[in-house]
């Protein structure tokens, strides 16, 4: 699990949730984005079980983002782009 917490210090779910989804508006703000939680885990200060629990979640919720699980190999890849 991650040590690292917001800026703020805040690391409820609903932060982490913000965070990730911050993240991913900005990454895919050009155009689609493919990723794999555990490249991103460093950047996004969470780990990537969070990260994974965390997508699935915004898949349903986000509504400025396409969010989909695109590949199962190894690991989930996700595909991300802007609605």
């Amino acid at each position: 699990m991650s040590t690292t917490t917001a800026a703020n210090g805040d690391d409820r779910p609903a932060s982490k949730e913000r965070r990730l989804k911050d993240y991913l508006e900005r990454k895919a703000r050009d155009g689609e984005l493919y990723f794999k939680s555990k490249f991103i885990a460093d950047e996004v200060g969470l780990s990537p079980k969070e990260i994974g629990a965390l997508m699935v979640k915004l898949s349903d919720s986000a509504t400025t983002l396409e969010i989909e699980k695109w590949s199962y190999t190894s690991a989930t890849t996700w595909r991300v782009e802007p609605n």
